[in-house]
């Protein structure tokens, strides 16, 4: 869940700390305060857009921090699947700081992308806003609404299926690539024509930078034995067996001598050995021009093949295996295709089967689900709503199987069912969608939902039949919801006030929580606008007593 939200120089926000809890936590204020700034906020902390218009006038950054206590096992697999661990208490930080040239979204410190946050965001959070499209509404996304609550046994069989599915796919893809076979003579005249080429070339590892280093000392041969003449003509001196026997003569006079005279012995004869080294290597450096020219038409056709592969003499080994490899397969390829087309015919058989229990089990469950759909929508005032989930079957097998389903609603008698994504009113969107979070309030695994004015279009006993499935929900999972209405706000849990003020010549917006009383003063501005009397003080604390006595026993 979603358990602490700080902002800072964001938009109207100066600063706001928040500490969420489970259950229903509501956002109240007047019009204007600032209540959606919090959600595009927390938009923005999650990979949404944040241009530098969004940092607070005068700052010269916005910054926006989200402390999530992760549990569930689905969500935390799917996070480790991002690459995502939460600490061992399950905590996970999402930060974003709004610079005016750039802006950095970091996940427990580790800077990301906002592709990544934007997914890492689709595991925890769910943001249902008044004017978004919501997946619920788009039939590609019906399918998987229905597996949602399928029985176990469906997720063994898909399980099974997509397992087939793969290797058919493999299979498929790689007869339709080499189906053509004047492509593949074509591929194979180039590949033996390399493999011949590179077979023949004879390349060791290593090999390289050993003629290069004997490429050197041949061509710099009279340098290097003009070099160690001079070099042996200077270590020919007696100057040391002079010293050696000047300190000889008078080492019994003087004991402490005895160590200066062994030490220029020593130099003598290291000086005499390395002489003689000097005058052997320098016979044996001789200019060959025949073994230089070898050795540079070698190297030149080593750096021919280097430059054609683009890699070195271990690559070029390395692209000998695959060439090969690949040369093998063309070679018995007809062999090949005859087992593969076997095997695929006996997938194709496979999945048939698959696909026909997964349509089976997705049809059952769909029965259920438009069942329990039309009970939680007659408690949202549609009284005679029929809902109805329709299947239809795709050209060819899919990563899911051959079924296509699309949910279509009727909210008034007489009205034949239409596609979903046909509903236009925002009030009956609302109520359709809470009617369907309800539904899969058990199986979803995302543990936070907000909603941004769900009051949209509803009033009077609509709006209380909303509140209800909210607590409902939020009983399940956390639940974040601005509102306007009273019958929704009495139901909160914890409930925060959103206030705009004039600090000096600046707009500030503010949040907090509020208990007590404040509840009642703030249900009573939404029952009775400016002009707070008793007798609508005395209606909201009514109504704040029948919340609680409504959720005691929901």
């Amino acid at each position: 869940m979603l358990a602490e939200l700080h902002v800072r120089n964001f938009a109207l926000i100066d600063r706001a700390d928040l500490e969420f809890r489970n259950g229903l936590n509501i956002l109240t204020g007047e019009t204007g305060a600032g209540k959606s700034i919090l959600i595009d906020s927390i938009t923005a902390a999650l990979g949404g857009k944040a241009g530098k218009d969004l940092i607070r006038t005068g700052a010269d950054s916005a910054y926006i921090e989200l402390l999530f206590t992760v549990t569930g096992e689905e969500c935390l697999s799917r996070l480790r699947s991002l690459g995502v661990t939460p600490e061992e208490d399950g905590t996970l930080i999402l930060s974003r700081k709004i610079m005016k040239t750039r802006s950095v979204i970091r996940v427990n410190d580790e800077a990301v992308t906002a592709a990544l946050a934007r997914e890492i965001a689709s595991a925890l959070i769910d943001i249902h806003g008044q004017h978004e499209v919501q997946t619920l509404f788009r039939p590609e996304t019906h399918l998987k609404y229905v597996d949602l609550l399928a029985p176990a046994e469906l997720k063994s069989v898909k399980e099974a299926y997509r397992k087939d599915f793969a290797r058919w796919s493999e299979i498929r893809s790689l007869l339709a690539r080499e189906g053509d076979e004047s492509v593949r003579a074509r591929e194979r005249d180039i590949l033996s024509y390399e493999v011949r080429e590179i077979r023949d070339a004879d390349l060791k590892a290593g090999e390289e930078e050993e003629l290069e280093g004997k490429f050197s000392v041949i061509r710099n041969a009279a340098r290097i034995r003009d070099a160690l003449g001079e070099a042996a003509e200077a270590l020919s001196t007696d100057e040391i067996s002079r010293a050696v026997r000047k300190v000889k003569e008078v080492a019994e006079y003087a004991p402490p001598l005895a160590d200066l005279e062994g030490q220029l012995a020593e130099l003598d004869s290291l000086l005499t050995d390395a002489e003689r080294s000097a005058r052997e290597l320098c016979e044996s450096f001789s200019f060959d021009e025949e073994a230089l020219s070898e050795i540079g038409g070698r190297l030149d056709r080593i750096r021919t093949l280097e430059d054609k592969y683009g890699t070195d003499i271990p690559g070029i080994l390395k692209l000998l295996g695959e060439k090969e490899e690949r040369l093998s397969f063309l070679d018995s390829f007809d062999e090949t295709r005859e087992k593969l087309q076997k095997e695929k015919k006996e997938l194709e058989g496979r999945l048939t089967d698959l696909s026909a229990r997964i349509t089976r089990l997705r049809k059952d469950t769909a029965a259920g689900l438009a069942r329990r759909m039309r009970e939680e929508l007659s408690t949202l005032n549609f009284a005679a709503a029929e809902f109805e989930i329709r299947f239809g079957e795709r050209d060819g097998f899919g990563p899911d199987g051959r079924d296509t389903a699309e949910f279509f609603l009727s909210t008034n008698p007489g009205e034949p069912l239409k596609p979903l994504r046909d509903i236009a009113s925002g009030g009956e969107l609302s109520r359709i969608m809470l009617a369907f979070k309800t539904v899969i309030a058990d199986r979803d695994e995302i543990p936070t939902l907000i909603f941004d004015e769900i009051d949209a279009g509803i009033s009077g006993r609509t709006a209380q039949m909303v509140s209800e499935k909210l607590t409902r929900i939020g009983r399940k999972r956390q639940v974040l919801c601005i509102t306007h209405l009273p019958q929704i706000a009495a139901m909160a849990d914890h409930h925060f006030l959103i206030e705009k003020r004039i600090e000096g010549n600046r707009s500030v917006t503010s949040v907090r929580e509020i208990e007590g009383k404040e509840i009642t003063e703030e249900l009573a501005r939404l029952i009775g606008g400016t002009r707070i009397t008793d007798g609508v003080l005395q209606t909201a604390e009514e109504m704040k007593l029948l919340a609680v006595e409504k959720k005691s026993v929901l």
